[in-house]
C-alpha cells in the first residue's frame, strides 16, 4: 500500500509515518522507481500498534521497546506488564500534579477581584517563589527570546490563535 492508505489504514498521518521512518522506529519503506514509499501489511500494522500505543501516552523510546517486545515471540510477559505498570504510576503522578495546579489556579482565581484595579493575587503568587519550587531541583535559567516569550508577545499570539 501507498503512504496514503497506510496512514488511512493505521491512523497516523502520512507526515507522522515519514518522522517515524526518519528516526528509525519503523524500517524505510520499499520504494518503487518513481520513488513513492510501498509498505507491506506487516508495516501498516506496525503502524497502528504505534498509534495505539501514542494514544495510550507512550513516548517514543518505549514505543520502541513495547516494538521489540511485540515482535519477540519468545520474550516474556511479565516485560510487558512491568512497561505497562511503570508507565500508568508515571501517569498517575502526572494527573496528581495536574490536579494540584488546578486547584492552585482555583484558589487563585477565588481570591482575584477579576475587576479594573492593577493588584492581582494571582501574578502576585507567580512572582513569589514558593516552598514547592525550592524544594524541587534546580534548572538551569532559560533567557527569554525577545519578541518570542514577553508578557506582550503572549498576549499577541493569543489573539493571532483565536483568529486562526
Amino acid at each position: 500500500m501507498n503512504i496514503g492508505e497506510a496512514a488511512r489504514f493505521s491512523g497516523v498521518s502520512a507526515k507522522m509515518i515519514r518522522y517515524y521512518e526518519q528516526i528509525g522506529l519503523i524500517p524505510k519503506a520499499v520504494r518503487s522507481d518513481a520513488g513513492y514509499r510501498h509498505y507491506s501489511s506487516p508495516d501498516a500494522h506496525s503502524l497502528r500498534f504505534i498509534r495505539r500505543a501514542r494514544d495510550l501516552g507512550f513516548s517514543v523510546e518505549q514505543i520502541s521497546e513495547l516494538l521489540v517486545l511485540w515482535r519477540d515471540r519468545d520474550r516474556a510477559s511479565a516485560d510487558v506488564k512491568a512497561m505497562a505498570i511503570t508507565h500508568a504510576a508515571g501517569l498517575k503522578a502526572k494527573i496528581g500534579e495536574l490536579q494540584a495546579m488546578v486547584q492552585t489556579l482555583e484558589h487563585l482565581a477565588d481570591h482575584c477581584h477579576g475587576d479594573d484595579r492593577p493588584d492581582c493575587p494571582i501574578l502576585a503568587d507567580l512572582a513569589e517563589p514558593t516552598a514547592a519550587v525550592d524544594s524541587r531541583p534546580q534548572t538551569p535559567h532559560r533567557t527569554p527570546l525577545f519578541g518570542v516569550d514577553t508578557p506582550a508577545s503572549s498576549r499577541n499570539r493569543r489573539v493571532e490563535i483565536a483568529h486562526s
